[in-house]
C-alpha cells in the first residue's frame, strides 16, 4: 500500500474503481487465464486511460492558477478529448493541437473530432511535419495566449509526465487490491499487458507494481515507433518521478519490457487482421477496443500468445484503456468483415 501522503493533489474526475473481469470464453481459446481491467469504464465521454492522468495534471494547472490547458495529438486523439471535457469539468477552457494531413481541410466533425468542438476547444491543425516540433508551437500558443491576458498550462502528448504518471500508480495499486481479492494477500504471479502509444500508461504501471511488491510483470505493446524509442521515453519519466518523488530511489528503473513488432501500418493505421481480432473480441466477449491503441495491443498478445501460450505465464491482465469513439470515423473499413 502507499502512503496516501505520498500521492500529489488531483480531481477526481474518474469513475474508479475499475472493474477487473475474466474474459472466460477466451481464456479458454488462448489456454490461459486471461482478465480485463476495464479503464474504458472509467466514464462514458471521459472514457479510458487518459482521465486518470488528468486528475493530476488539471489539479496542477488549477494550483497554478491557469484559466486554459493545451495539448496535443493526432486528429482522433483520446487523449485531446478527455483534456477538452475534463478541461470543462476543472472550469478551464482548451486548446488542442491536431495533426492531419492537410490542415487547410481537416478531417469531418466525427468521433472524438465532434467531442472536442462540442466542449468548446479551440483547435489548431497542424501537418505531421510540423507535429515534430510541437515544442515550439506549444510554446508560440501559449505565448499567444498570454498576449490575450490568458494564463496557459501545458500538458504534453498523452499527459505521460511524471506527474501523469501518478494516475497509473493508483491504478496499479487499485488492481493489486483486485488481485488480492483473488489470492488472497499472497499475489500469484500476473503479467500486465497495455497498448503503450505515450509512455505515461506504462511508466506508471511499472512503478506502481514495484511499490507494491506484487509478483507483476508489466509489459507495453508499441502502437508507433520501436522498442527503443519508448524505452528512452519510459526511462526517462521513472527517473523524474523518483527524483521528484523517491528520491532514495533516483537510480533505479522499475522492471518492464515492451513487445515490439505489431506497429503495422503505422499509428492510427489499422491492418484487416487488426480490426477482425476487434470483431472477434466483440463476437467472442461482448467487448469493444479501439483501433489505435487496445485493438492493435490486445492484437499483439494474441499473436504471441498463438506462437507459445506461455508466454506471458498463467495468468494476463490486460489493460483495457478505452477509444471507443475512434471506431466511428473508420467504419467504412469494417465494411467487408461484418
Amino acid at each position: 500500500m502507499i502512503p496516501a501522503d505520498l500521492f500529489p493533489p488531483r480531481i477526481q474526475l474518474a469513475n474508479t474503481p475499475t472493474p477487473l473481469q475474466k474474459m472466460e470464453r477466451l481464456s479458454r481459446q488462448a489456454g490461459v487465464k486471461i482478465f480485463f481491467k476495464r479503464d474504458d469504464f472509467t466514464g462514458s465521454e471521459l472514457s479510458g486511460n487518459k482521465i486518470r492522468k488528468l486528475e493530476y495534471l488539471l489539479a496542477d494547472a488549477v494550483a497554478k492558477g491557469a484559466d486554459t490547458v493545451i495539448t496535443c495529438g493526432g486528429a482522433q486523439s483520446n487523449h485531446c478529448r478527455a483534456t477538452a471535457l475534463a478541461a470543462v469539468r476543472a472550469g478551464l477552457a482548451s486548446l488542442l493541437i491536431l495533426r492531419t494531413g492537410d490542415p487547410a481541410n481537416p478531417p469531418q466533425l466525427s468521433g472524438n473530432i465532434l467531442l472536442d468542438c462540442l466542449a468548446g476547444s479551440e483547435i489548431v491543425w497542424i501537418t505531421p511535419e510540423q507535429y515534430r516540433a510541437r515544442e515550439e508551437i506549444f510554446e508560440r500558443e501559449a505565448q499567444r495566449l498570454r498576449s490575450e491576458g490568458r494564463k496557459p498550462f501545458i500538458i504534453p502528448e498523452g499527459g505521460s509526465t511524471a506527474l501523469g504518471a501518478w494516475g497509473y500508480v493508483a491504478e496499479m495499486e487499485e488492481l493489486v487490491a483486485d488481485l488480492k481479492r483473488l489470492d488472497g494477500d499472497d499475489v500469484k504471479p500476473t503479467t500486465v499487458v497495455c497498448a503503450t502509444g505515450s509512455g505515461g500508461t506504462t511508466a506508471g504501471l511499472a512503478i506502481g507494481a514495484r511499490l507494491s511488491g506484487a509478483a507483476i510483470r508489466v509489459l507495453g505493446v508499441n502502437v508507433c515507433d520501436d522498442r527503443e524509442y519508448f524505452v528512452a521515453i519510459i526511462d526517462a519519466i521513472c527517473r523524474q518521478f523518483n527524483q521528484t518523488w523517491l528520491p532514495g530511489e533516483s537510480a533505479e528503473i522499475p522492471a518492464y519490457d515492451i513487445v515490439d513488432g505489431y506497429v503495422g501500418r503505422g499509428y492510427a493505421q489499422s491492418q484487416p487482421e487488426e480490426l477482425a481480432a476487434i470483431r472477434d473480441l466483440v463476437r467472442l466477449e461482448g467487448v469493444v477496443l479501439d483501433p489505435v491503441y487496445t485493438g492493435k495491443a490486445y492484437f499483439g498478445m494474441m499473436a504471441e500468445l498463438a506462437k507459445n501460450p506461455k508466454i506471458f505465464g498463467e495468468r494476463i491482465v490486460f489493460i483495457h484503456t478505452g477509444g471507443l469513439f475512434g471506431l466511428f470515423p473508420i467504419a467504412d473499413q469494417f465494411a467487408d468483415i461484418v
